[in-house]
C-alpha cells in the first residue's frame, strides 16, 4: 500500500515551509488540497520550472467533498500510490479537513506519516505569555449562540479542576458576538488575541474583553483570529 502524508504548510509567511515538506510534495503521486489555488502559490514559489508537473498532481479535498473524495484517496493508497494531504494553511486535520480520512486509513492499516510544521495554535500560545504547560484547544466555537454559551459554561466548570490556557479560533465577522458571549460567561477578563500570524501585519494584544469589543466595533477586523485566556 501507499502512504498518506499529512503535510503542514505555512500559516502566512511562505518561508516557514520545511525542506522535508517540500521533498514530500515533490515525490508523492498525488496532492490532496483544501484549495488548489492556495497550494499553487506555494508550489510556484519553490518549484520554479517544475510547477506544472506538481500542480498536475493536485485534486480538491475540502470539507464538503471529503466524504466522497475519501474513497478515491483510499483507492489510490491501496494501489501503492503515495498521497500528500495539505490544507490552506497550517497542519491538516487541525480545524481543517482530513481527520475522517486519517481515521479510515488507520482502520485499514494504511501507513500515515505526519510532516510537522506551522500551527496557529502553537504559534499563538508560545508568544502569548500565558501558561503553556496545559492548554485546551476548542477549534471554532459553535455557530449557534445557545451552543456557544453552553460550551463556554462547560469550560468554566472544567477550570475548577484543571487549570489550563484556553485557545480557540474565530473569523472576523463572528468575533464580536463570540466575545460578547465569552464576557457573559467569564466576565470582563483579560484575553489575548493574535491576528495575521507570521504575516507582515502580525499583531498580538492583551486587553479586557470589553476593550476588544470597543475596538472591533469601530475598526474592520481582518484575518482569522486566535483567542487565548487563562483563569489563573
Amino acid at each position: 500500500m501507499g502512504t498518506l502524508f499529512i503535510v503542514a504548510t505555512p500559516i502566512g509567511n511562505l518561508q516557514d515551509i520545511t525542506s522535508r515538506a517540500l521533498e514530500v510534495l515533490e515525490k508523492v503521486d498525488f496532492i490532496a488540497c483544501e484549495d488548489t489555488r492556495t497550494t499553487s502559490i506555494l508550489i510556484k514559489k519553490y518549484f520554479l520550472g517544475k510547477e506544472k508537473e506538481l500542480i498536475g498532481k493536485f485534486f480538491p479535498f475540502y470539507e464538503k467533498n471529503e466524504q466522497g473524495k475519501m474513497v478515491q484517496v483510499i483507492n489510490m493508497l491501496k494501489n501503492e500510490m503515495d498521497v500528500a494531504l495539505v490544507s490552506d494553511a497550517g497542519t491538516p486535520t487541525i480545524s481543517d479537513p482530513g481527520f475522517k480520512l486519517v481515521r479510515e486509513c488507520r482502520l485499514l492499516g494504511i501507513k500515515v506519516i505526519s510532516i510537522p510544521g506551522a500551527s496557529a495554535v502553537i504559534t499563538a500560545l508560545s508568544s502569548s505569555g500565558l501558561p503553556t504547560d496545559k492548554f485546551l484547544f476548542i477549534g471554532f466555537p459553535p455557530l449557534k449562540r445557545g451552543h456557544r454559551i453552553k460550551l463556554f459554561e462547560n469550560i468554566k466548570k472544567s477550570q475548577e479542576f484543571i487549570k489550563s490556557t484556553i485557545i480557540f479560533y474565530e473569523s472576523p465577522h463572528k468575533i464580536l458576538k463570540t466575545l460578547e458571549d465569552l464576557m457573559e460567561v467569564f466576565g470582563n477578563i483579560q484575553i489575548t488575541i493574535s491576528r495575521e500570524l507570521t504575516k507582515i501585519y502580525e499583531n498580538t494584544e492583551q486587553k479586557n474583553i470589553q476593550e476588544f469589543i470597543q475596538i472591533y466595533s469601530k475598526t474592520k477586523v481582518r484575518g482569522e483570529l486566535t483567542v487565548l485566556f487563562n483563569l489563573k
